[in-house]
């Protein structure tokens, strides 16, 4: 397969391995325990999750993690289980509750609140969040006791569905389509205020992340078992280039793959590639190399980053 490195040791493995990541480990958890069963340092992950939540978290290794810091801006799926009435200061079932209320909440009214959170939203994100403040993260201030304006930020939600709803508990499931930086739990706090009674996730499955699904992902048993069977991970391994699907092809042969490899910008005039994209998958003849982006205003075609050179 194209992009993938099949060799079963660990130390040559290149691309993704989407883990199933378990509740009550955090994203650095789950590297820092891949690490220990791949035997390999160069690891990295896309798409942080709290340690609460579970589902969907690519880990890039080798050569595949100088990809994390490029990656396009994928949309994210998450299934939230929540529950009406009640706050905590972490906005989910993991915090301090902070207030509680007695109000009853139709599943008509519920639908009814729901409608306003589609589309374009501004959220102010919570302070239990790794969101940067004046150079802090907003986590360590709220461990601290201190509450600090936040700015709102702009995320779009392009599904928000409700599975299931006990008008009795109050608690139900939402299934989530949103952007790059979306907080589920604050959409469901901020539901809840808007019915005025509050509202806390109290569970969180991604269910997409960077183009994969739940069905893509391995567990860490899964992972442990094989290194402790033959140590061949390549079953698990997605090719680098499935994250930048969404990019035009550019093949190249010959002299310009030549040309190319060795860091010589090429002519946008001469390329077999749409010169209009902002960003381009790059392969030569034997498979793929990285990503380029089109500098129109000089017109030349610019590495941004190569993965097999």
């Amino acid at each position: 397969m194209a992009g993938v490195n099949t060799s079963p040791k660990s130390a040559e493995l290149c691309g993704i391995i989407c883990v199933n990541k378990p509740a009550g480990f955090t994203s650095f958890d789950v590297i820092a325990k891949m690490r220990g069963i791949l035997k390999m340092k160069r690891l990295g992950h896309a798409g942080t999750l709290d340690p609460m939540a579970t589902g969907v978290l690519p880990v890039f290794a080798g050569r595949a993690a100088k990809a994390c810091d490029i990656l396009p801006d994928h949309d994210k799926a998450y299934r939230a289980g929540f529950r009406l009435g009640v706050t905590t200061d972490t906005q989910d079932s993991t915090g301090t509750v902070t207030s509680e209320s007695d109000t009853a909440v139709s599943r008509t009214e519920l639908l009814a609140a729901l409608e306003n959170f589609r589309g374009e939203i501004e959220q102010i994100p919570p302070m239990y969040s790794a969101v940067s403040v004046n150079g802090k993260r907003l986590y360590e201030l709220a461990r601290q006791g201190l509450d600090v304006e936040r700015p709102a930020r702009k995320v779009t939600v392009y599904s928000l569905e409700l599975l299931d709803y006990d008008r009795e508990t109050r608690c139900g499931t939402l299934e989530i389509s949103c952007s790059k930086g979306t907080y589920i739990r604050t959409i469901i706090s901020d539901v809840g205020n808007a019915l005025g009674c509050g509202g806390i996730m109290t569970s969180l499955v991604r269910t997409k992340a960077c183009g994969f699904s739940l069905e893509d992902c391995v567990t860490i048993e899964q992972l442990q078992r094989t290194a402790e069977e033959d140590g061949d991970f390549s079953q698990y391994l997605k090719p680098i280039e499935d994250v930048f699907a969404d990019f035009p092809a550019l093949h190249l042969k010959g002299a310009q793959e030549r040309m190319y490899r060795n860091g010589i910008k090429l002519d946008l005039g001469r390329i077999p590639a749409d010169r209009n994209a902002e960003r381009v998958r790059v392969y030569g003849e034997s498979g793929f190399i990285g990503t380029a982006v089109p500098d129109r205003e000089n017109g030349v075609l610019r590495v941004e980053r190569n993965f097999y050179l």
